[in-house]
């Protein structure tokens, strides 16, 4: 049998986990990613001053991504994870004020009911009410979905009477870091989906998982052994200009170097407007690539801090009330430490349209006096130096219209696939979320050649 010519283009999670799963078939794949280096939206490199390895943005995993796991289980890099067995999250409510979110060591879900009944920035009958609603959440996306898609996470809160206590130090926090969009914008169904899987279901998929290694460090470079083992191909600074179309089919790809590559099936792991810049007029003026070009983005925003002392023993801390959201410690996460500077904390700010375009000095004062204001240490501690990484588009914004509007792995062109965080997996704009797509369209792939 003629063996298929199938190529990738991006090599992100859902372009290398694609890429892995048609390998491991025995599928000849050749894999093009623009960059010089292979990551997308989630790579790492190092900082040439500090010796320190930078992540362009911090990334949580969760015991309930099940297909990022497997992955990373082919490709031989599970144990570059830290597990946290039981989810534990320091929350800062100001200085002074601190309360762990902490699961107990019962099945699940009980495990979670009991770690929000012992909560202490929630009085006990907002900690009921708090279960109370998240009950009512999973009743309606199994009762009620249609109804639950037109809701925004602060609806759905006013609709189970949260109050403003619940809200600033339970429920916001959660939409944000889960969905990265405010509450007054983020699917209310999309959060259901989060619940149920990392919460609601075995104990095992509530645990944190942190990368000890750089994110490219995780999965990059082991992927890309894999593949070519396997007999595929991975090039990178290989641009893509256009798809070429005969008779309705994809038949080849066109760089921008001039040279071009035969092509029976394509997957597409790239954002959405570089998809559609790929795409002839005529196929993209068709409904289905017509209304990607609607689906919106949400910026994230990292800030990378060297101190010349260490200012906390967490790992990972949460603010409440403040610009900066999230807190990393660096030095106890990462396995490799540079040698110039004993502090170096991670702040990440989800769901930041209204501070993505502010200058990179006033952003690291907001985040400066954040960490001042809730960890009183960091008060006498001198700032070294400091890395702002802006991305503007990281994920699709997980509105109700936007979530409305993914497209599925297959397309109107027989033989064009998509994959991405952004693709309909039901899940928010997540690691797990492209590792579905890209699998999903692999395994598609696959079963038309078994079937042709």
């Amino acid at each position: 049998m003629h063996q298929p010519d199938i190529v990738i283009i991006g090599g992100g999670f859902a372009g290398l986990s694609a890429a892995v799963a048609l390998a491991e078939r025995g599928l000849g794949v050749t894999l093009l990613e623009a960059k010089p280096t292979l990551g997308g939206r989630a790579y790492s490199f190092e900082d040439a001053e500090s010796g320190d390895l930078v992540d362009n943005g911090q990334h949580v995993m969760m015991g309930c991504y099940h297909e990022t796991l497997d992955f990373l289980d082919k490709i031989g890099t599970r144990d570059r994870l830290i597990v946290q067995r039981d989810l534990e999250i320091e929350v800062l409510d100001g200085p002074g004020r601190p309360a762990l979110l902490k699961t107990a060591a019962l099945p699940g879900p009980f495990h979670i009911a009991a770690g929000v009944m012992r909560y202490k920035h929630l009085s006990l009958r907002e900690r009921l009410g708090v279960l109370s609603a998240g009950l009512r959440l999973l009743h309606m996306r199994r009762f009620a979905p249609d109804q639950l898609r037109r809701m925004t996470v602060a609806e759905f809160m006013t609709a189970t009477a949260q109050g403003e206590q619940a809200r600033r130090t339970f429920w916001h926090p959660l939409a944000v870091a889960t969905l990265n969009e405010q509450p007054e914008l983020a699917s209310a169904a999309l959060l259901a989906q989060v619940l149920k899987r990392a919460f609601f279901a075995r104990r095992a998929d509530s645990a944190f998982l942190y990368p000890r290694v750089g994110l490219s460090d995780l999965y990059c470079a082991a992927a890309r052994e894999f593949i070519e083992r396997h007999g595929g191909q991975v090039a990178s600074h290989r641009i893509v200009d256009r798809l070429e179309f005969t008779d309705g089919l994809i038949s080849g790809i066109r760089l921008r170097d001039g040279t071009g590559l035969r092509a029976s099936y394509v997957i597409a792991a790239v954002p959405p407007p570089q998809l559609c810049r790929l795409l002839p007029d005529t196929i993209a003026r068709d409904q289905f690539f017509a209304r990607i070009e609607g689906l919106k983005s949400s910026p994230i925003i990292c800030l990378h801090v060297w101190l010349d002392r260490e200012v906390t023993n967490s790992a990972f801390v949460g603010f409440v009330g403040t610009v900066t959201q999230w807190l990393f410690n660096k030095r106890r996460i990462f396995r490799r430490h540079g040698a110039r500077h004993p502090g170096y904390l991670s702040f990440v700010i989800s769901g930041a349209s209204e501070l993505a375009d502010l200058p990179n000095d006033e952003l690291l004062k907001m985040v400066m006096s954040d960490l001042r204001a809730m960890v009183p240490a960091a008060r006498s501690a001198r700032l070294i130096k400091a890395l702002v990484l802006k991305e503007k588009h990281a994920t699709f914004a997980p509105d109700p219209v936007s979530d409305a509007a993914r497209p599925t792995v297959k397309t109107v062109v027989p033989n064009l696939y998509l994959a991405g965080d952004w693709i309909q997996t039901g899940l928010p704009a997540t690691i797990e979320s492209a590792v579905i797509a890209g699998r999903s369209a692999a395994a598609a792939i696959q079963r038309r050649i078994t079937n042709s």
